[in-house]
């Protein structure tokens, strides 16, 4: 089973990043948390990595309702998508499968949450498209 769900488009790596902020958005998600990977690998090991940058991303309503169900789920928590560049203009959307990442979770409460965040984070990643047009910038 893929723990992941993603998709490759034709956009700059900052119009990706910020259609993705738009698109968690809409399906209810805040972000808590954005690293950018490429400029951290570079300051604590001075290496050169690609344009790598992590998106931590919550629902709070269903943060709250798996909360209650699992206390320790925090643990697993936000829902991360990252955004990398693969060449110049072709980046890839990546985002956790919360079904996967649940699996070792024997509660199927809990299930039924991760299959309803999966359904939003597949939206998400669906709504990603191709282009400066797109993306709301022309």
């Amino acid at each position: 089973m893929k723990y992941y769900i993603r998709k490759k488009i034709d956009a700059t790596f900052e119009q990706a990043v910020d259609r993705v902020k738009e698109s968690l958005e809409i399906e209810g998600f805040g972000v808590l948390s954005e690293i950018n990977l490429h400029e951290k690998l570079k300051e604590k090991l001075d290496v050169d990595f690609r344009r790598y940058t992590i998106i931590g991303a919550c629902n709070a309503a269903y943060a709250f309702k798996a909360l209650q169900l699992e206390d320790k789920i925090g643990t697993m928590l936000p829902c991360n998508v990252v955004v990398q560049e693969v060449k110049k203009n072709v980046i890839e959307v990546a985002a956790v499968d919360p079904i996967a990442s649940m699996m070792a979770i024997e509660n199927a409460d809990l299930a039924k949450i991760a299959a309803e965040i999966k359904v939003k984070l597949e939206r998400v990643i669906e709504s990603l498209h191709d282009g400066v047009e797109s993306f709301g910038l022309v």
